[in-house]
């Protein structure tokens, strides 16, 4: 009886464990945190800053382009900017922040109601009714007047998928925003993020006039080692872990997972496919969650079964009449063939010639 009772102490010890290691990696992996320092980007870092503190204190209207490959920190450098411009207590008190995506902002007019919510300037706007787009954009500038009503108070407009924005009905959103950084009426910093290298080649001729033509590039400097180095860092617990044993053994699990052949492979995969962190963190997820009291260390199979399914087109499988099974926690993704009898249409394509 003795030893049973230890076993089933031991078992729920380990299932303690478990818990906390899945919550502590699942906010990790969830929740993007800033790095402590941007590594290869000082000199972008520094010309962002300098730009930026002239539009929030000086009331120096600016644009630039962010240009780079997905996963060469774009987004990571441009909040590590605002993070330390907040920092002061004269930009956190003045500066107003408007944040569009081309992937959600697909019109101009979806667009200004997304700037009118992020200013709350609703109440303001009313039932107003206006004539253009460029009438409406003045007057939310204008109501961002101080209370003297001789100074406006700085917008900085951050685009992402910049390139999408081009894609609107006579780029009036671009035109407009780039227009009013070029006049003296408020001032405003237009911050564009893309991928693609040819954008201002997108541009039509008025608003490739209004731009001031300053780029930022960035590259992805990360090799492979780097790769392998922060999958080992994301699984790892932290130094203050309760359970000093069981950390142990999850560390010495975890190099052995990073020394094993056919983990590297296949992260050697997933890291040509995708150099993205938000991407590897899905993977790393669809790991987690297979960790579970009868197996509570991740292995390398575990890896091969998350980067099949994250690589595989759900296109060709859904072609071949097979149906994924969302997998619950601990669980395993599996594939059914769907036969004629389930799907009499399926059996009407196969018979055609």
């Amino acid at each position: 009886m003795a030893g049973k009772a230890k076993v089933k102490e031991a078992h729920q010890l380990t299932g303690d464990c478990i818990t906390q290691v899945q919550t502590i990696l699942r906010e990790r992996f969830c929740r993007r945190r800033l790095p402590a320092g941007l590594e290869s980007m000082e000199a972008q870092y520094k010309r962002l800053l300098d730009l930026l503190k002239r539009t929030a204190v000086d009331g120096e209207s600016n644009s630039v382009l962010i240009v780079g490959p997905r996963g060469a920190g774009k987004t990571t450098l441009v909040d590590s900017v605002l993070k330390e411009l907040l920092d002061d207590d004269r930009v956190q008190k003045n500066l107003l922040q408007v944040h569009l995506n081309g992937l959600l902002q697909t019109d101009d007019r979806i667009a200004l109601r997304e700037i009118t919510m992020q200013l709350h300037l609703e109440n303001v706007v009313g039932d107003r009714v206006f004539g253009s787009f460029a009438e409406n954009l003045v007057f939310l500038l204008e109501a961002l007047k101080k209370g003297d009503r001789s100074s406006s108070r700085p917008v900085l407009f951050v685009l992402d998928e910049f390139d999408l924005f081009t894609q609107h009905k006579n780029q009036t959103l671009l035109y407009n925003l780039l227009d009013v950084s070029q006049s003296a009426q408020a001032p405003v910093a237009v911050v564009g993020l893309t991928c693609r290298l040819d954008v201002l080649e997108l541009l039509e001729k008025r608003v490739k006039s209004r731009f001031s033509h300053r780029q930022i590039h960035l590259l992805s400097p990360l090799g492979f080692g780097q790769y392998l180095e922060r999958v080992r860092a994301q699984l790892s617990l932290p130094d203050d872990f309760p359970d000093a044993p069981f950390a142990a053994q999850w560390s010495a699990s975890l190099q052995t997972l990073c020394e094993d052949q056919a983990a590297q492979d296949a992260l050697r995969r997933h890291f040509n496919s995708s150099r993205h962190f938000g991407s590897l963190h899905m993977l790393l997820i669809l790991c987690l969650s297979r960790v579970s009291l009868s197996k509570p260390f991740i292995g390398a199979s575990d890896l091969l079964d998350a980067s099949r399914t994250i690589l595989s087109d759900s296109r060709v499988n859904m072609l071949h009449g097979e149906v994924t099974v969302s997998p619950e926690v601990g669980g395993r993704v599996e594939t059914h063939p769907v036969s004629p009898q389930v799907c009499p249409y399926w059996s009407c394509v196969c018979s055609s010639p």
